[in-house]
């Protein structure tokens, strides 16, 4: 039987700068560092579908953490991206690229993808998740109402599922967390496969 070794002494890098991925490790109970500074080229190569993307940027952020700190025992990085009729929606660049990117959503369904990467000891283990969400039918003024929060400026799609947004969404398929940032299910199985776990 596979001797894991526990999280609580671990020195663990989190490689992101997103306060939420920071709060799904927290929830956890997982001790953690954030490293905000962590940079990579985030644009898609070309014909390059959105899951293989970003478990390659998740990839390339885990392996430039790494490399930012030597010292540490584990290194976790994800990149988030909402998928609707093939196209890709990143963060709007302004109040109304985010009234627009709603305005798409709204009465339809559309995919959350997250690729994620955990390195510890030089070994890397990474994968996908996708997450199938619907938003409700939105009123012109509750869209208005819900930008001018602020809220969706820096969220993919335009929206925080965790946040006010969740008024927004009419129904998940899949994982939960992953909206939110990380699939929490796939990442404990990573850990696990490195020697790993936080029970």
């Amino acid at each position: 039987m596979l001797q894991l070794r526990r999280l609580d002494h671990a020195q663990t890098i989190l490689a992101s700068a997103s306060p939420r991925r920071a709060a799904l490790l927290r929830q956890l109970g997982i001790p953690f560092l954030v490293d905000d500074a962590v940079v990579v080229d985030e644009r898609f190569m070309v014909s390059e579908s959105p899951g293989p993307a970003v478990e390659r940027l998740a990839r390339q952020k885990a392996q430039a953490g790494a490399e930012r700190h030597p010292a540490a025992d584990i290194v976790i990085a994800g990149d988030t991206v909402v998928v609707i009729d093939q196209q890709v929606l990143g963060k709007p660049e302004n109040p109304k690229a985010a009234e627009l990117m709603l305005f798409r959503l709204a009465g339809r369904e559309h995919e959350v993808v997250t690729g994620f990467a955990v390195m510890s000891g030089g070994n890397i283990v990474s994968g996908v998740e996708t997450t199938l969400v619907g938003i409700r039918q939105l009123e012109p003024t509750e869209i208005t109402a819900y930008v001018a929060t602020g809220e969706p400026l820096d969220k993919a799609g335009a929206y925080a599922a965790q946040g006010r947004g969740a008024l927004l969404v009419a129904g998940i398929s899949g994982d939960y967390h992953n909206v939110v940032g990380l699939p929490l299910f796939r990442l404990g199985l990573a850990l696990r496969q490195l020697g790993w776990t936080v029970l």
